[in-house]
């Protein structure tokens, strides 16, 4: 399986991840986040709609186009 991941100016290497939650009113919500390691719910690719950006940190984060 080949998973999304982006690397970072420092030469970090982050997976693409995603999570259902329910939120306290009973939406369901799916929630993106990038990890070090392949975890469950790593994704294959990007969203429709999203483009991967870094904070001034370097970590990165996905941002509606």
């Amino acid at each position: 399986m080949a998973a999304f991941s982006h690397t970072n100016k420092r030469g970090v290497t982050y997976f693409l991840h995603s999570k259902k939650t329910t939120l306290k009113n009973g939406k369901v919500q799916v929630i993106f986040y990038f990890a070090k390691e392949k975890k469950a719910g790593v994704l294959e690719a990007l969203p429709a709609g999203y483009k991967v950006v870094e904070t001034p940190n370097g970590l990165p984060v996905l941002k509606k186009t």
